[in-house]
């Protein structure tokens, strides 16, 4: 299994369900995207329409984990992932401190995120280019609505946020060289009342765990969104038109 969770143990859960359901032969594991088949050649086929649009020319480099062996696998992807080592404090950057507005904070939290993955490029003796960083929160009025830590409280969110409107902020920032560039992308999210059983089956459903706000807007959760407005890239997680800007700012064409 080649995975970052981070820590997220219902994500983890889920997928070993699942594979206690299907009992495949091999399974990988990249992130979110999970592939099942007879071979882990088979399981990268699987996976090959979700990474659909990505350039053959760079690589990530992998490595695929059976029960009894490994090795290096090479996945085309046009982007390599800066994940934290397993002696960094990822979550840590995440800490909420005392008085701070949503604003003020998930645009501090991506500039840690973006200074942890930078020393991270030059530690690793990796080739020189443009780092980038998002960060997601949702937020009624100063109220912070994280990751959920378990199923009540995903509920509780989940709860607060129905019938009601609230914001989606997305700060992403970049950085080449010395040159560094940010932006912050806030969407407006309209709920429609959910009932409580609607909640307990959308929570069942394992979707709002690993999401900020307890729902992924692309996923379930859009059959009681009632309005946006505002950036739906943004709200997914990437607001596609600031960082086209940033990368514009920082000399690159899109």
């Amino acid at each position: 299994i080649l995975s970052d969770v981070h820590g997220n143990l219902p994500a983890l859960e889920r997928v070993l369900t699942d594979v206690d359901a299907r009992k495949p032969d091999a399974m990988v594991c990249l992130g979110d995207f999970v592939g099942y088949g007879a071979s882990p050649n088979e399981c990268i086929e699987s996976l090959r329409p979700r990474i659909e649009g990505a350039v053959a020319n760079d690589t990530l480099d992998a490595r695929v984990h059976t029960g009894e062996d490994s090795y290096p696998l090479k996945i085309p992807v046009r982007h390599e992932l800066l994940l934290a080592d397993a002696r960094e404090d990822a979550e840590g950057l995440e800490v909420l401190l005392k008085g701070e507005s949503p604003s003020a904070y998930v645009q501090r939290v991506t500039a840690l995120k973006l200074d942890a993955a930078v020393q991270r490029l030059q530690r690793r003796a990796l080739p020189d280019g443009v780092v980038l960083c998002a960060d997601t929160t949702v937020a009624m009025g100063r109220t912070i609505y994280g990751k959920p830590e378990h199923a009540q409280d995903a509920q509780r969110m989940l709860g607060e946020l129905s019938g009601r409107t609230h914001r989606v902020l997305t700060a992403v920032a970049a950085q080449h060289g010395t040159r560094r560039c940010a932006a912050l992308s806030v969407s407006h999210v309209r709920f429609a009342p959910m009932s409580a059983s609607e909640i307990h089956d959308y929570v069942a459903s394992g979707e709002p765990f690993g999401k900020a706000g307890a729902y992924a807007v692309q996923g379930r959760a859009a059959q009681y969104i009632a309005h946006i407005s505002g950036s739906y890239s943004g709200i997914m997680g990437l607001p596609m038109f600031e960082t086209a800007q940033l990368l514009r700012t920082l000399g690159f064409s899109c």
